[in-house]
């Protein structure tokens, strides 16, 4: 496994998903698949900070964190109940059933103060999305100096995009319309301010713009699918750690953007073949 010289913190959202049809819950949330992602493919340092609840769900998303070492110093943990969200799979893609909208992280705002900014410089990328409640924060983190990445969803809408789109340096997207439809799109979405943007697409790659180019990357061949559970997550964190690490190199190029993209395709392969995101489940009642 590569390894690379790049620092990434999860700022936002850690969820179980609860796959219903056999009764196991597995850890997950973007923000938490970014953190062990990111150390799995290979960063120097990889954080997850975000608040938790204070029931089972929470103890073992917080134990299997603890287990694989990611750091949470900065995490919190609340009266309530942690995010969770129920699923199933079939013929090996996820479908999600609905949610707890992120339990008591939902209704508790994150506020940075100068402390945690403080602790965030440490970092070289931020990565956030749009289930985190986090959006409001952002420009603190982008004033501070640090570079972020940010998920948006196939439901965001244009208002969303112009709102939050701003105070964004990577932006990444699902989406399910033809390659033109994915382009103008992906046009749209720098304008507002993002350094590049992309939209992955399933079995058909993903897309990115860099407000010049675009660049196409093809799905990397999946012996087996076992669970799409976290590939779009896992494509996203391998293609910003290897892309930072070309940018602290001083390489911006299209280079840099086809080997990152190459990468990140290979990586989300092999993540398909893992229940849940990332594995580590667990029987619940």
């Amino acid at each position: 496994m590569d390894k690379y010289d790049v620092s990434v913190l999860g700022f936002g959202d850690n969820v179980v998903d609860k796959y219903v049809h056999i009764k196991m819950m597995y850890p997950g949330g973007n923000c938490v698949n970014f953190a062990v992602y990111a150390d799995m493919f290979g960063a120097k340092r990889s954080a997850y900070m975000g608040y938790f609840g204070d029931d089972a769900e929470a103890e073992h998303v917080i134990a299997t964190l603890e287990e694989i070492g990611i750091e949470m110093i900065k995490c919190e943990q609340l009266e309530g109940e942690n995010g969770c969200a129920k699923a199933t799979v079939i013929d090996g893609d996820r479908i999600f059933l609905g949610s707890n909208e992120g339990g008591i992280r939902g209704k508790t705002p994150f506020i940075l103060d100068r402390f945690d900014l403080e602790y965030i410089k440490q970092f070289d990328l931020v990565h956030s999305g749009n289930y985190c409640f986090m959006e409001q924060e952002l420009h603190k983190i982008r004033e501070a100096g640090i570079l972020v990445s940010f998920d948006f969803s196939d439901d965001s809408t244009e208002e969303y995009y112009q709102k939050v789109a701003p105070d964004v340096d990577f932006a990444f997207c699902s989406f399910d319309g033809t390659n033109e439809e994915a382009k103008e799109h992906l046009k749209k979405v720098v304008s507002y301010g993002p350094k590049l943007a992309v939209a992955s697409r399933g079995a058909d790659g993903c897309i990115l713009y860099d407000g010049k180019s675009f660049f196409m990357q093809k799905a990397a061949p999946v012996e087996t699918v076992v669970d799409t559970m976290g590939a779009g997550d896992s494509l996203i964190t391998s293609f910003m750690v290897s892309y930072v690490a070309h940018l602290k190199k001083g390489e911006a190029d299209a280079g840099a953007i086809t080997e990152s993209l190459q990468k990140a395709a290979g990586f989300a392969a092999k993540v398909c073949g893992i229940s849940g995101a990332f594995g580590y489940g667990k029987i619940y009642e």
